[in-house]
């Protein structure tokens, strides 16, 4: 049996556990720092994820036969290159290869270069020549982008030339998001209905897992703050066979081969982020990781043995395994803490989960939580995602919702509307007829999204 160390401690990172866990090939699954939910099933370590030395150490001590690096920040700082270097085999990309997700400016060039289709941009590193592109280009909204990693919050949609100029001197000169605003990206505003899209990639075969469409938006009508995801459905109705296959040839393939000719092969995770506007997809970014919380609905649905997976991009033998997926749908409804995105209280205490942190009828994949005392406490500003599997979407709804409404602490907050849009997609009579007008209609009927 094969044992495992995940390095996290988010709802991510806790779905990728309950899933290895299912392995037949999975003994120990070791965690760190992991987090209240995930001590229930992995043993956890107090080592931060982006301590890349502390990681060394503590692999050298538990000695696992993988590690996987799940969250962006110790993937752009290199923690797979220093893993490998110690013999130990790893999931998730090299630190030449993160930078797709750690450098906007990186990924733009990139897909520029490689006529990979994305949004007219620029880049700028003062902002008087920004300020002034932007009045030059007079369209609005535009946005503005921090060039390197800022939590999710470092992109700015600016709906006119006041936001648009003080963003950008907040960004470049005020420095709002450190060094990563240092430099910026400005960018046309696309329309349309957001995919996301997680695939498997050995660097020579890519296979996108189940379509997913998530929640950005704190409050209900896609309105409030922007924040990490407040909750995701899979698979995404707007994404059909078509749409799919014109991504494989346009979008996937050529995103890969271009990483190898660069000399960045990319061994993992690869997100795509993806605009369906009526010019056709486009890419809004791309991760070099799993997605949260879009990995608590696609990976329920996955039907394969995930660590063979793992080892299979490992060791460059992605094409050998027929990756298999369930029938029906997902739905994940984040409970957050009220506050969130901005302050919020720590350690209230949860009610309605059982001793393992779970629920009757649901997953429940704790994000920020710690147990402390024989309790569950709140421990971060999106504290669980309830995640159910049904044989349909309003079925998958419905259950997790169900399960939302058995757990509760003071001040919690989360949406109503979670999969509203994509209900809406999946009664439509009208979804699989030509593409430029169906992008045309869900824009006038639903107005504008857009993944900051």
């Amino acid at each position: 049996m094969k044992n495992i160390l995940v390095v996290g401690g988010g709802g991510r990172e806790h779905a990728i556990i309950m899933k290895l866990a299912e392995s037949r090939h999975v003994g120990k699954i070791y965690c760190a720092p992991g987090n209240g939910g995930i001590s229930k099933y992995a043993e956890c370590f107090n080592v931060g994820a982006t301590d890349i030395e502390g990681i060394l150490k503590l692999a050298k001590e538990l000695k696992p036969d993988m590690v996987v690096v799940a969250p962006d920040d110790p993937l752009v700082l290199g923690m797979v290159d220093a893993l490998q270097a110690e013999g130990f085999m790893t999931f998730g990309p090299k630190k030449n290869a993160a930078i797709i997700e750690g450098s906007k400016v990186f990924s733009k060039d990139l897909m520029k270069k490689y006529n990979i289709p994305t949004a007219k941009y620029e880049v700028f590193t003062d902002s008087e020549s920004a300020i002034a592109y932007i009045k030059s280009e007079d369209a609005y909204p535009t946005v503005i982008k921090a060039d390197g990693l800022a939590l999710g919050k470092g992109v700015i949609l600016a709906q006119n030339e006041q936001e648009a100029v003080t963003a950008v001197h907040e960004m470049i000169d005020e420095l709002k998001f450190g060094k990563s605003s240092a430099t910026v990206v400005v960018e046309e505003f696309l329309t349309g209905p957001e995919v996301s899209i997680l695939s498997f990639t050995d660097g020579k075969t890519v296979v996108p897992m189940i379509s997913s469409m998530d929640h950005k938006r704190a409050n209900d009508n896609d309105e409030g703050l922007n924040t990490g995801g407040m909750g995701t459905v899979a698979p995404n109705p707007y994404y059909t066979d078509e749409i799919a296959k014109e991504c494989m040839e346009k979008i996937f393939v050529p995103t890969v081969n271009a990483m190898n000719s660069e000399g960045r092969t990319f061994e993992g995770c690869l997100y795509f982020g993806l605009m369906l506007t009526p010019k056709g997809p486009k890419v809004i970014e791309y991760n070099c990781r799993f997605g949260d919380p879009e990995t608590q609905v696609v990976l329920p649905l996955l039907d394969s043995d995930l660590y063979e997976i793992f080892e299979a991009i490992y060791n460059h033998t992605l094409n050998s395994l027929d990756i298999k997926w369930k029938t029906g749908s997902c739905a994940c409804v984040v409970m957050a803490s009220g506050g969130y995105p901005l302050s919020y209280p720590k350690g209230i205490e949860i009610k309605g989960l059982d001793e393992k942190g779970q629920i009757d009828g649901c997953e429940v994949y704790h994000a920020g939580t710690k147990f402390e005392g024989e309790k569950f406490l709140t421990n971060g500003g999106r504290v669980l995602g309830i995640t159910a599997h049904g044989l349909t979407l309003q079925g998958a709804l419905d259950k997790a919702y169900d399960g939302v409404r058995k757990i509760n602490w003071d001040n919690v907050h989360y949406r109503k509307d979670i999969g509203q849009r994509a209900l809406k997609a999946v009664d439509s009579d009208t979804l699989h007829l030509d593409y430029k007008d169906d992008m045309e209609d869900y824009i006038e009927e639903n107005g504008v999204y857009l993944r900051q």
